[in-house]
């Protein structure tokens, strides 16, 4: 059957809303193109920081490979077809869990999408498409975060056992597609491919099986929305009811038989108040993170007369950060809530992601467990009210903390923690950020960031851009 031809039936409205969205929306709004530099920032960064702990398996598929046009991996001597560039780029931007976070019913990092709209803009523009520019690029972040987030805001897709990683293969393949020159039909056909897919399970990310692969899985959406692309782009039609299909379409098979909510139009809400990650730690414990680190003082050197620490937190921080018992590797660390306030306490200081590791001091180190033990989560229901609300913007927890003499400290609330979008504070703490973890690898990080936020940058082109960055690249992989 012709991708074209006119006897298939409409596809299923929500692909069609994507595709729109993707084609039809403008972005006017200066505060959401100053928030997508942010955002290209901010996954530059953590995309360095993670080289060392990826060089096992980022680069081409076969060694010494050469590829026309590819995309020059930042940090390394790679240059790469867009495919295995989308999973490199992707891996690297979430490896570490220092990337951004958006909230809802169910939980992502919106630039994940990056991994994959880059390395095909970077791809393009060397290909012949002159056009191209850093304003594409900057727009298909603005709407792949939209995409992603609408649909996190009231679907659950942990519930039915899915990773959250299905919406970056979604959004992602909705903007490639545009990125790359398809069609509005073709776009049509993408997104569905992207919903046919295989979905992963989220087995990955929760106790006893938290594994790195939850550090990879974003690039392995890149991949796969780059692919569903190129394979459209071939002329391989999609599959119109490909969600409403009796039996064999997504919601029946997937998602127990319920349709989508989208709870307001695609714009640009979610690059407005997606969450800065300023801290290496799993997003719904950053705030008892910051309760712990207000504790540190008050309990130094009076740590072993702590009888009791009751975390009280939302329900998203009970589902995936709520784990007692041994914890095996770095990737079971970081999804820890008492792991992650135990180091705290001890170290008196922010959690970095060399804490989470196998050589850790802190993951040998006896009083972390006897911390752990002492702990307590318990869910709060108006925190997890208050975080489903995007009118209170909140991503609650609190610390008690019971001596051994019976005495009860004061209870520590943090409500919008260090990153949140509407601390004053946060664009120049990322800005902080971005220049600690580039630092060690590109040349006048600082001078990057300040030229990326100037008026006109916009207009350069995508691989203009990219030999910029690297040309200050001091240290290869």
């Amino acid at each position: 059957m012709s991708p074209n031809d006119n006897s298939r039936p409409p596809f299923d409205a929500v692909i069609r809303a994507i595709t729109d969205y993707v084609f039809d929306y403008e972005v006017t709004s200066e505060n959401a193109w100053k928030r997508a530099r942010v955002a290209l920032l901010d996954s530059l960064g953590c995309a360095l920081e993670s080289l060392p702990s990826c060089a096992s398996f980022i680069g081409p598929v076969v060694k010494g490979t050469v590829v026309p046009n590819g995309f020059p991996l930042p940090g390394t001597s790679y240059v790469l077809d867009p495919v295995k560039a989308a999973f490199d780029y992707g891996a690297l931007i979430r490896y570490l869990d220092h990337s951004d976070a958006y909230p809802g019913a169910e939980w992502g990092h919106p630039s994940d999408n990056i991994g994959a709209i880059l390395p095909v803009a970077d791809w393009m523009s060397r290909s012949g498409n002159e056009n191209m520019t850093m304003k594409d690029v900057l727009e298909a972040i603005v709407k792949a975060y939209e995409i992603q987030g609408i649909f996190q805001a009231k679907n659950a897709f942990n519930e039915v056992g899915i990773d959250h990683v299905i919406l970056v293969k979604i959004a992602a393949t909705a903007v490639v597609s545009k990125l790359m020159g398809l069609t509005r039909e073709q776009t049509n056909d993408a997104v569905s491919q992207a919903w046919a897919d295989g979905q992963p399970l989220r087995v990955y990310r929760q106790s006893p099986n938290t594994s790195p692969r939850k550090g990879w899985a974003a690039g392995d959406a890149c991949m796969r929305a780059v692919h569903n692309v190129l394979m459209t782009k071939s002329g391989q039609p999609g599959y119109p009811t490909v969600l409403s299909a009796p039996k064999w379409g997504f919601y029946d098979t997937c998602f127990q038989g319920k349709e989508f909510q989208l709870p307001k139009p695609f714009q640009h809400h979610v690059i407005d108040h997606f969450f800065i990650k300023l801290v290496a730690a799993e997003g719904h414990g950053i705030a008892a993170v910051e309760a712990a680190l207000q504790l540190s003082g008050t309990l130094a050197g009076r740590l072993e007369q702590v009888r009791s620490i009751r975390i009280r937190t939302q329900r998203p921080a009970m589902k995936i950060i709520d784990k007692t018992g041994p914890l095996h590797n770095a990737a079971d660390r970081d999804h820890c809530m008492r792991y992650m306030v135990a180091v705290t306490l001890l170290k008196r200081g922010w959690l970095d992601v060399s804490d989470y590791a196998d050589d850790s001091a802190w993951a040998r180190d006896p009083r972390v467990d006897v911390l752990r033990a002492k702990m307590t989560m318990e869910e709060d229901p108006q925190m997890s009210a208050d975080y489903m609300n995007p009118a209170t913007g909140k991503c609650a927890s609190a610390l008690l903390v019971t001596m051994e003499d019976g005495s009860v400290l004061e209870e520590v609330l943090v409500e919008r923690p260090i990153g949140h979008p509407w601390r004053a504070d946060t664009i120049e703490k990322a800005r902080a950020k971005f220049i600690e973890l580039a630092g060690p690898i590109l040349e006048d990080p600082a001078g990057l960031w300040d030229e990326t936020m100037q008026a006109g940058w916009m207009n350069m082109k995508v691989r203009d851009w990219m030999d910029r960055v690297t040309r200050r690249t001091k240290a290869r992989l």
